[in-house]
């Protein structure tokens, strides 16, 4: 098994490239099974993640070419030869469930197995299903599948979400594509990955208006086509870069940076003193922090506009440097600080209370072996490593590998000093 050897302190200069958004490609991949025709996506980031995706989609019978190290990936369901995902594919990572939904449309039926992923708490299905039921799927769990039939096609609904959720508002924008007549989706979720999403639908003739706001209206048709669509940019991966630089200190220009997708993002940055120069044009942000102690910053997790989830542990590193005392509220999953102890074994000072981390600043963080938990969780450890004094060894961490392109190559590249080394090499 791998790890991670990092000697902090040294302060990064030159530029990062960032890559296409997982959360977006690993959606826009499930599409290509709502039609006969080729799908294209540029940009694709290859992670473990999206070639488990890429994996189980082989296995249905859709014609997957990726070559390894490219960008492109090219999928063909002209035939598929099951409809059935088994859960050795599916329990690797949550989002392959997002089948369901496209083969439901398409083939009228679908067996497909609950889902798993990281241990960050409950991380229910159900907003999926009671969407489906409501446009006229029967439903049966049982042995830890869903089986799913709509023999004569899904129907359009009015659907009203009882909560704010990504992953209900994907699945069921990507079934509604097919279904009979209109379905409108109230309390969707409103993240930039929804609307890219919606983009590559419509290229490929859907009828999807208001992505990005809490009113989605889907106006379904008899098929969809191909398409070849570039995926956005990742505003988690671009965060994350940001954080690093702030903690380690130094000049880096982030490019190809989903600037107008970052607002939350870099107002928390700003507000800890963080000098932050986005250009939403040229799609690129420079982030600079030379001397001076950070301000502590308190945040509240929340869905799209406020402060992403996905960030929270990449900014509890950084507050762990700050001057003063920061809280940080985590309103979106439960479990999910358990990165707290392992910030601690390099020095910082955290105290978790429920859903609320109270973090004091300290002067300095010391270098120590700690391991990953889950995949925002690990990239945490980095962050805070490349500021500590001395080596830190990450461990586990094929949860990086899930969620951050070639991240040792990006980060030495603006002259940080991390290594991967396999434990035999010890």
């Amino acid at each position: 098994m791998d790890k991670l050897k990092i000697t902090g302190g040294q302060p990064l200069s030159g530029t990062i490239p960032i890559s296409g958004a997982k959360n977006s490609a690993l959606k826009l991949m499930a599409a290509a099974l709502l039609t006969p025709e080729p799908v294209t996506l540029k940009n694709t980031p290859n992670l473990a993640d999206t070639r488990f995706l890429s994996q189980l989609l082989d296995t249905l019978g859709v014609e997957v070419y990726w070559p390894k190290g490219e960008s492109t990936c090219h999928l063909n369901a002209a035939e598929l030869k099951s409809t059935i995902a088994p859960y050795e594919q599916v329990r690797k990572m949550r989002a392959s469930f997002n089948v369901l939904g496209p083969l439901l449309a398409r083939y009228g039926h679908a067996t497909v197995s609950l889902p798993g992923g990281c241990a960050i708490g409950a991380r229910p299905v159900d907003l999926h299903l009671k969407a489906f039921e409501a446009m006229g799927a029967d439903l049966l769990v049982e042995e830890g599948y869903v089986k799913a039939a709509a023999i004569h096609g899904l129907k359009g609904a009015q659907i009203v979400f009882p909560m704010v959720s990504v992953g209900a508002t994907e699945h069921a924008m990507l079934a509604a594509t097919l279904a009979d007549g209109e379905t409108v989706l109230e309390n969707a979720a409103r993240e930039p990955e929804i609307a890219d999403l919606a983009d590559c639908l419509n290229a490929m003739g859907a009828k999807v208006s208001g992505a990005g706001t809490s009113t989605i209206t889907i106006q379904g048709v008899k098929q969809l086509h191909g398409t070849t669509h570039d995926v956005m940019a990742d505003r988690i991966e671009a965060g994350t870069y940001a954080m690093a630089v702030a903690a380690a200190g130094g000049d880096v220009t982030l490019t190809n940076a989903p600037v107008a997708a970052m607002s939350s993002i870099n107002h928390a940055l700003r507000n800890a003193g963080v000098q932050v120069d986005a250009d939403v044009e040229k799609g690129t942000i420079r982030i600079q922090r030379n001397g001076g102690k950070l301000n502590p910053v308190n945040i509240d997790t929340a869905p799209h506009p406020g402060f992403p989830t996905d960030l929270q542990a990449q900014f509890m590193a950084l507050m762990s440097l700050a001057n003063g005392t920061s809280v940080i509220r985590e309103n979106i999953f439960e479990n999910r600080f358990m990165h707290a102890p392992e910030l601690s074994r390099l020095g910082a000072n955290i105290t978790v209370r429920a859903h609320e981390a109270i973090v004091t600043g300290v002067d300095a963080l010391r270098g120590a072996p700690v391991m990953a938990t889950d995949l925002r969780a690990s990239v945490s450890l980095v962050i805070a490593a490349l500021a500590a004094q001395g080596e830190t060894d990450v461990s586990r961490i094929y949860h990086l590998d899930r969620g951050f392109e070639r991240l040792e190559e990006k980060l030495t590249n603006v002259g940080a000093n991390v290594r991967r080394v396999s434990e035999e090499e010890e």
